[in-house]
């Protein structure tokens, strides 16, 4: 994996990350639990997804680096 790669890779989880869990806080009283549980699974899944992409890409990032260097 080349290193632009990497590192798309971990700025996209890092903006997944972080924009998932802005959704979470930023969600608005007084919708039914449905609502709720639908988003919270879809933030928990979204979050551990952007997770699992930034740590491939930080795996490939110094893989590259050390054959390279």
């Amino acid at each position: 994996m080349s290193r632009k790669i990497a590192g798309f890779l971990i700025i996209i989880g890092a903006f997944m990350v972080f924009e998932w869990i802005n959704l979470g806080f930023n969600l608005a009283d007084g919708h039914p639990t449905g609502f709720y549980v639908v988003h919270g699974i879809l933030i928990a899944v979204n979050v551990v997804l952007g997770v699992v992409l930034a740590l491939i890409g930080w795996r490939g990032y110094r893989g590259a680096v050390r054959q390279k260097g």
